[in-house]
């Protein structure tokens, strides 16, 4: 019976951290819980991101998360992307969001430094600073953009498809 209480006790004190402190109060609730956290596949809003952002990627050195598929998540990725390099957004007929569009990006020396597929019309990319050529291809339709990401500030690109 002790141990039952002290393990609720252990569980209101780690809510109560995750909602004090943000992302890091979720990590110790996460842990002292026994509470699994999302892994780089997981698109889910319910991850230690917090406030509706999906799920944080890596690909060697870059990180990028991409989805808007709901409002809330939507709404975040909208509020993050000032604060990440390279904001993308996919549009189609009739200003459609597009998701599933497969995104390559290489570096000026024609180095890949990114491939992946969106999981929604948002993709939020951390780039060095830098000039980067976008390749976004949807149905099998590619478009490609030259970017040049700052040392500040973040740069945006829309690519937009009038295929159904």
């Amino acid at each position: 019976m002790k141990a039952q209480s002290n393990k609720r006790m252990a569980v209101a004190a780690a809510l109560a951290a995750a909602f004090a402190f943000g992302p890091a109060g979720t990590a110790f609730a996460a842990q002292a819980t026994g509470a699994v956290g999302g892994t780089v596949t997981d698109s889910g809003a319910g991850n230690a991101n917090g406030g509706g952002l999906p799920q944080i990627q890596q690909q060697g050195d870059v990180s990028y998360v991409s989805g808007g598929v709901g409002q809330d998540e939507s709404s975040a990725l909208k509020r993050a992307r000032s604060h990440w390099p390279l904001s993308m957004q996919f549009i189609g007929p009739g200003s459609d969001f597009l998701a599933d569009v497969h995104v390559r990006i290489v570096d000026a020396h024609n180095n890949e430094v990114l491939q992946a597929d969106s999981l929604g019309p948002f993709m939020l990319v951390k780039l060095r600073p830098g000039r980067y050529t976008v390749h976004a291809t949807y149905k099998d339709r590619d478009q490609t953009k030259t970017v040049s990401i700052a040392s500040k500030g973040s740069t945006q690109a829309a690519f937009y498809w009038n295929v159904e």
